[in-house]
């Protein structure tokens, strides 16, 4: 399945960024000889009216739209009209840029459709606060529910993520408006410093020493790591843990507690299965934390549990409030993606952030097995940071090719060949650069 969703992201955001290339390149006139997703030999492909061929070819990772061009062979004189270099430089600069624009504007009616739809979120009430984090020195307590963060109302965990996000990297006061449970709100400014640089999986809310409130989890086993720890010591997925090391167990937490304390080291395990209790041997491995810490891993994960409806905040906006807050978030990824990449240059953030297909696919299988608002909220989000990816002014991006077309306008004549074939070499060189270490972190993270 989760090649599965990988293919099917990767197919639609394709044919997006390259139907835009392709229908402003038709409206300027240019033939377009084929219209590939993919790539490879095509396993399927068909022509229409215009000569056009479409083709579906067996590698999933990209796909083009190729145009009839004077730098790839002779163009035959009746066709010169047609051809992609003949055009003027401000129509080849539209159709550079039109693969990004259409992302971004899918990306737009993407959000439109989910912000119509209705999201869902968890109330943002605090459940526990480390010990000396920032959170607990700026005085946030259990129970508080955060309703602002740097003045952007917040009514859900992902909306005070998304507001967090932004400091990621940087030395800070995050001014957090909070209501205590007994309904008196107050404003608190959380101190931070070179927040999460180091991190190559960033999570804001544990970042700052919070966890989210949580309905009681029983200490019941639901996942089980395949070829991990507890599956070598036989525990199975519906087993009801009793007790740890002759200390009786009541939740799950208690359980993770244990487990963390006790990396390589041999536990006793009382489960109750099928009205049995059985008596096991549990050594967790050992996993090393952001902060240093060595901790115990089991390979388990608990027994799925439902939140209470009143914990749940749900929202629906018209058809036109939903279409300015598709433009709304949009614009925000736009400028947060530009703003990482930015951080990353400058060494706020770390490369480990950077992200290739390996975790593409396994982001696309966990959001499509959590259902069709959670899935097109990652096509969105992949859309726009592809978009992103092809404006910058790399040569071999939608990006270079505009920087040397805008350099033609403003000169009057194309940039000397010489000039053009050292920036491809050097654009092919970061590029490449860019996918090593990107395959490098998707290989660490498995």
């Amino acid at each position: 399945m989760t090649l599965l969703y990988f293919i099917i992201a990767i197919s639609v955001l394709v044919v997006i960024h390259e139907y835009g290339h392709f229908w402003v390149a038709r409206r300027c006139g240019v033939k377009v000889l084929r219209f590939s997703v993919g790539f490879g030999n095509p396993l399927w492909s068909w022509k229409d009216k215009q000569g056009t061929e479409y083709s579906i070819a067996p590698i999933p990772l990209g796909g083009y739209v190729k145009m009839l061009d004077e730098r790839e062979g002779a163009v035959p004189e009746h066709l010169l009209d047609q051809a992609f270099t003949q055009k003027p430089a401000w129509q080849r600069i539209a159709i550079a840029a039109a693969g990004p624009v259409a992302n971004f504007l899918f990306a737009i009616l993407a959000y439109w459709f989910l912000f119509v739809s209705g999201t869902s979120g968890v109330v943002p009430v605090v459940g526990d606060v480390k010990a000396d984090s920032p959170a607990a020195v700026a005085g946030i307590r259990s129970g508080d529910e955060i309703v602002a963060v740097a003045d952007e109302a917040t009514q859900s965990w992902q909306e005070v993520s998304w507001q967090l996000v932004n400091y990621i990297g940087e030395d800070a006061s995050i001014p957090v408006t909070l209501m205590s449970s007994s309904g008196g709100q107050r404003k608190v400014n959380v101190q931070v410093t070179a927040w999460l640089s180091d991190s190559d999986a960033p999570d804001p809310l544990s970042g700052l020493g919070l966890r989210p409130r949580l309905p009681e989890i029983p200490a019941k086993i639901g996942q089980i790591v395949d070829q991990g720890r507890a599956q070598a010591a036989g525990i199975q997925s519906e087993d009801v843990i009793v007790a740890i090391d002759g200390d009786a167990v009541e939740n799950w937490q208690q359980v993770v507690e244990k487990i963390h304390a006790a990396p390589e080291m041999a536990m006793r395990w009382q489960v109750e299965r099928a009205g049995d209790v059985i008596e096991l041997s549990l050594t967790p491995a050992s996993k090393t934390t952001d902060d240093g810490n060595n901790i115990g891993f089991a390979g388990i994960g608990p027994f799925p549990v439902s939140y209470p409806q009143s914990w749940i905040t749900t929202s629906h906006a018209s058809i036109g409030q939903g279409l300015i807050l598709g433009f709304e978030r949009t614009g925000e990824l736009i400028s947060f993606t530009l703003e990482s990449l930015w951080k990353m240059i400058r060494g706020d953030v770390s490369v480990k952030n950077l992200s290739g297909p390996i975790t593409i696919a396994k982001v696309a299988g966990a959001s499509g097995a959590g259902g069709l608002e959670s899935f097109v909220g990652f096509l969105a989000l992949l859309s726009v940071s592809l978009g992103v990816l092809n404006l910058l002014p790399v040569p071999m991006l939608d990006g270079g090719h505009i920087l040397f077309y805008s350099a033609e306008m403003l000169t009057g004549k194309p940039l000397p060949e010489k000039v053009q074939i050292a920036a491809i070499k050097l654009g092919m060189f970061l590029l490449l650069g860019l996918m090593m270490v990107a395959f490098y972190n998707d290989i660490s993270r498995l």
